[in-house]
């Protein structure tokens, strides 16, 4: 069982590596070919600056030494931030591909999060909804693999 600081230290990366999908989604929006792939890029970067804002209103209420205008813990590059420099490339299949890799890393990381004995059952349901979506869009991920436009 992780103690306070360190479930607070793990939700702290996990808004970090939102805010960096955040970015690597919105880059690739703007450098799709492909119509469709563009919204859905568009949409996914919303997503996660939404997963974050409802992330840190819960942490707010949840963890009383939460500063969210504080530095994160995480300073090591992320996986995101491979992902983003790999999103500038204008090829939409390897956009999507690393994507669909960067929600799989998304997931399991949650899921870690998810195991732990002592978050609030608040902030489970938060942590547990975000998943989901992101599980749902790994599912939409097979269809948009075969656009071409």
């Amino acid at each position: 069982m992780s103690t306070h600081n360190e479930v607070l230290e793990e939700l702290e990366e996990v808004l970090e590596k939102n805010k960096d999908a955040e970015k690597g989604f919105s880059k690739a929006a703007e450098n799709a070919d492909s119509t469709a792939l563009k919204r859905y890029f568009e949409r996914k970067s919303r997503a996660r600056k939404e997963f974050n804002a409802e992330l840190k209103n819960t942490m707010k209420s949840t963890f009383t030494d939460f500063d969210e205008d504080g530095s994160f813990t995480g300073t090591i590059h992320r996986a995101w931030m491979d992902v983003k420099s790999l999103f500038s490339a204008d090829d939409d299949e390897a956009m999507l591909e690393e994507s669909i890799k960067g929600d799989k890393a998304a997931v399991d990381e949650y899921n870690d999060l998810l195991e732990e004995d002592n978050i609030p059952a608040d902030l489970r349901t938060v942590l547990r909804q975000q998943r989901d979506q992101i599980k749902s869009d790994l599912e939409k991920n097979k269809a948009l693999e075969d656009i071409k436009d």
